[in-house]
């Protein structure tokens, strides 16, 4: 059995997570979406904090297919970046970089 380590998130500037509170308290993000951009599939938008007590965000999936960084739906990047995407509730990707 081979063990993939998956890439960290490195900085997540998204004030409207809920899993953003000084750092992605997500145990592992999806990076998604179909729209030109990579969304976080994980952001969730309530007043709640949620997550892990410690920051230790990972990205667990990506279907971005078309993304220099993805091999087989597993993100390669040494890490990644989250930031506001378009709209009141959405955040992208930052690293994504389409073939």
């Amino acid at each position: 059995m081979t063990t993939t380590e998956m890439p960290a998130v490195h900085e997540c500037t998204v004030t409207g997570c809920s899993y953003n509170h000084d750092g992605c308290h997500a145990f592992a993000i999806t990076v998604s979406g179909t729209n030109g951009a990579a969304d976080c599939g994980t952001f969730v938008p309530l007043q709640t904090k949620g997550g892990l007590p410690k920051v230790i965000a990972q990205v667990g999936a990506c279907s971005r297919a078309d993304c220099t960084h993805n091999t087989n739906l597993e993100c390669t990047a040494s890490g990644v970046r989250v930031g506001p995407g378009s709209g009141d509730h959405a955040a992208n990707c930052l690293t994504y970089d389409p073939r």
